[in-house]
């Protein structure tokens, strides 16, 4: 008998989700809305652009974002930047509005930029100077540049990782060895850190790689109960190897 109810239950929502109700039309946006930048909390902005990959862009901003939800320490404030004001479209088929032009606003200052990865990271994006100029100027005064998947792409050919090791997606490491031979490139491992840069090979991946930038902020409770927060389980411990100590790949 439950069985027959549930299925029942089941059928009566169908049916009533297919009625027909009063049309709705969207309220046109009159004036922009510009994010909550809070003081005293780290600026985490997100580089996007039409074809930016969902998972690289939405894991690291769930982690980071949900830090304001914790007690005691320096929260993120977490916003979007592309070179439009105008709706950027994911590979996946996302529309999302941008914060912020950084071709034309005054913007916070950023403390930590991720890059996610991008359809054209690989080609057509390597060739906006203005974009590679601005990744430039921000790793002047940022405290961590990050990038997850081809975002590595865009660090490198801005020049900003001549000095330090990294890392990309998996099948794209020959691509990444060849375009930037002078690299030190890591290959087999899920995420680098050194220095103030952290690259990560993408995927689900990228939450790993922003767990492991609050847990080095923040300490391990605070990351494993972010990553509890998102039911994924969190141990930096059974990660972590140092080559050398100043290095962490994983």
């Amino acid at each position: 008998m439950k069985k027959i109810a549930l299925i029942f239950s089941i059928l009566i929502v169908h049916i009533s989700c297919g009625k027909k109700g009063k049309e709705h039309t969207p309220s046109k946006v009159s004036e922009r809305v510009f994010p909550t930048i809070a003081p005293n909390r780290y600026n985490v902005a997100f580089l996007i652009m039409d074809g930016t990959f969902n998972t690289e862009f939405t894991a690291p901003y769930d982690i980071f974002q949900h830090t304001q939800y914790r007690k005691n320490i320096k929260a993120m404030n977490t916003f979007t930047i592309a070179n439009t004001l105008e709706p950027i479209t994911t590979f996946e088929g996302v529309r999302i509005l941008p914060d912020f032009d950084y071709t034309k606003d005054a913007m916070p200052k950023i403390d930590i930029l991720v890059v996610p990865s991008a359809e054209h990271h690989l080609d057509t994006d390597l060739n906006d100077t203005t974009m590679l100029n601005f990744v430039k100027k921000v790793d002047e005064k940022a405290l961590f540049m990050t990038s997850h998947c081809d975002g590595a792409f865009v660090l490198a050919k801005a020049g900003v990782l001549n000095n330090v090791a990294s890392t990309t997606f998996p099948s794209d490491i020959d691509t990444y060895k060849k375009m930037f031979p002078h690299l030190n490139v890591k290959d087999s491992v899920l995420f680098v850190h050194d220095g103030k840069y952290i690259t990560s090979a993408g995927g689900a991946k990228s939450f790993e790689a922003a767990l492991y930038l609050c847990e080095y902020l923040y300490g391990k409770e605070i990351a494993i109960s972010l990553a509890g927060g998102l039911v994924i389980d969190w141990d930096l411990d059974q990660l972590t190897k140092a080559i050398p100590s100043d290095i962490k790949v994983h």
